[in-house]
């Protein structure tokens, strides 16, 4: 019953939630970009036509051929994580000085060329060339669409909605795996730029759609730009302009923008130093993106095809399909319990089942090497930790540091923390061919899975004393808890007391100020048309309304 309430729109929430969802559904196709590069790259790495390609004299040992060397093969999947490092931090300026929609079309242009760079390379310094280019489109896209989905999405589904940019993510891993199995017995150079091409595609619908999307109501709120945010949020509600419900809602994100302003100006080390509790705020943000990394989940997705090959599993591109298909699959429950179960409860049920599996695959596969026994368990158990990163690690880390940040310092704070996600990235992306390669001493193979397993029990253990629990509030809400509440393992019975709109009315203003008498008791009235008439002070409410009154809505 509870997973069954948990996409049933409250009977309290006024509109349509519908355009909401669907815009929140269609940017999380962002997450396509970097899951079938992902994917892609994992699999190119093994084709035959692109090691004699890009070969430079280099012969792998274990099969005599023409390969790449280790440190090409780290520089050529690394660089891309390198470029979203420094893409990711680019989000925040971008999209604090253009706004959310645009900022995304610029990135997506920024990718397509990286791409095109790709598919054109015939010589390794290019094909990085493009990939650094392509991450830095990325890193926006990494920044910028878990971002817009939380400004626009309603409370009850915000969380469903961010998981969809991981489900994504999953999908284009899940799309590379196959156009790889189709390609990969070509002998000619189509062999790989087919499917690196083929990222034009992902790119080109996405572009054309953010065209005709709107810019999030907060964002707008942000900029002063009062009328068009109403405009925004009433055809994401699907309200007349006038209406309570979005007047109410309206307000709301306005007086929490008023009182952040009143607190200064947002300033970089207002991330870390900043009220209430921003220090805490963005180490939970950037400790659970890079716990993220650690879990190994890009291990599997970045070198899955030549660690089944190296450990003498048939069909590796196969294997690789199917803990691809896996993934996808499992993604689908993690956006559903993401709400009925909540953001924390989800996180540490799934880091203990990685930490069991991971442990599991790293015992049998030390202890029963090159065994078929072995293989089968190793096939099985990361099955079993790819379920239970995407239903859990995978989707709701985005959710969780998408919401945790005030609107003021939202776009800095997300694009530390993910720009975190990607230094960890770029260093394991560089540092796992020399773990798990034939370099003397380092040929850890199985192994690497007891630093795994064991970054997944530090991960439960972090939850547990930081991540705090922001599954049905509003994002102004959040606020409030991070200022009552001391200690996350208390956040489930966090209950929001009041409201920015609320403290005002209640007779003080944001700048902490007392209302006069006569400005209290027009306000507790709501005169709205007299206000307008004599140019006393209005409330947010009586504002919107003789502002906006006249406006047609035809959505």
């Amino acid at each position: 019953m509870a997973i069954a309430m948990a996409w049933h729109k409250p009977d309290n929430v006024a509109g349509s939630s519908a355009p909401a969802i669907m815009v929140g559904l269609f940017v999380a196709c962002g997450g396509l970009l970097f899951g079938y590069d992902t994917g892609t790259i994992s699999g190119i790495l093994a084709m035959t036509a692109f090691r004699e390609q890009f070969s430079t004299g280099y012969t792998d040992p274990k099969d005599h051929r023409p390969n790449v060397s280790p440190a090409q093969s780290s520089q050529i999947v690394s660089i891309l994580s390198a470029g979203t490092f420094f893409g990711a931090l680019l989000a925040a300026p971008l999209g604090d000085r253009l706004g959310r929609r645009v900022s995304l079309i610029i990135a997506v242009a920024i990718f397509s060329f990286g791409v095109l760079l790709q598919t054109l390379a015939m010589h390794i310094p290019i094909l990085i060339s493009g990939r650094f280019v392509a991450g830095l489109g990325v890193g926006v896209v990494s920044v910028l669409v878990p971002l817009y989905q939380s400004e626009m999405a309603p409370k009850w589904i915000r969380g469903t909605l961010v998981c969809a940019y991981q489900l994504a993510i999953t999908t284009g891993l899940l799309l590379a795996a196959i156009v790889n199995i189709l390609t990969e017995s070509r002998d000619d150079i189509n062999a790989f730029r087919i499917p690196l091409a083929m990222q034009f595609v992902w790119a080109g619908i996405l572009l054309l759609g953010l065209i005709l999307l709107p810019e999030t109501p907060r964002y707008l709120i942000k900029r002063n730009r009062h009328t068009a945010a109403a405009l925004s949020l009433s055809r994401l509600r699907r309200l007349d302009i006038t209406h309570p419900a979005l007047i109410e809602e309206l307000a709301e994100i306005e007086a929490n923008h008023e009182y952040e302003l009143s607190l200064g100006p947002s300033q970089y080390r207002d991330v870390f130093l900043g009220s209430p509790h921003l220090g805490r705020r963005i180490l939970t943000g950037c400790g659970l993106q890079m716990l993220q990394q650690l879990c190994g989940c890009n291990f599997i997705f970045y070198y899955g095809t030549t660690f089944f090959e190296r450990i003498n599993i048939r069909n590796p591109f196969v294997i690789q399909l199917i803990t691809n298909i896996v993934n996808v699959v499992s993604t689908l429950p993690g956006m559903v319990l993401v709400e009925s179960l909540g953001r924390r409860r989800l996180l540490m049920i799934g880091a203990s089942g990685m930490a069991v599996s991971q442990l599991i695959v790293a015992s049998v596969g030390t202890a029963l090497p090159d065994s078929y026994v072995a293989n089968v368990v190793l096939i099985a158990f990361v099955c079993c930790y790819l379920f239970f990163f995407a239903a859990s690690w995978g989707p709701v880390v985005w959710v969780v540091t998408s919401e945790i940040y005030p609107l003021k310092v939202r776009a800095k704070s997300m694009s530390i923390s993910t720009a975190s996600n990607w230094l960890l990235n770029f260093g394991i992306a560089y540092g796992t061919p020399y773990l798990v390669g034939d370099s003397p001493g380092l040929n850890l193979q199985a192994k690497v899975f007891f630093v795994w397993g064991a970054f997944c029990v530090i991960s439960l253990a972090f939850v547990w004393c930081m991540v705090y629990e922001t599954s049905k509030i509003s994002l102004e809400q959040i606020d409030e808890m991070y200022e009552r509440v001391d200690h996350a393992w208390n956040s489930k019975s966090f209950q929001p007391s009041w409201s920015f709109q609320e403290m005002r009315d209640e007779g003080g203003s944001t700048s902490g100020i007392q209302l006069t008498e006569h400005e209290d008791a027009r306000r507790r009235t709501g005169t709205s048309a007299s206000a307008a008439e004599s140019g006393t002070t209005m409330t947010e409410e009586d504002k919107i309304i003789a502002q906006l009154g006249d406006v047609d809505m035809s959505y």
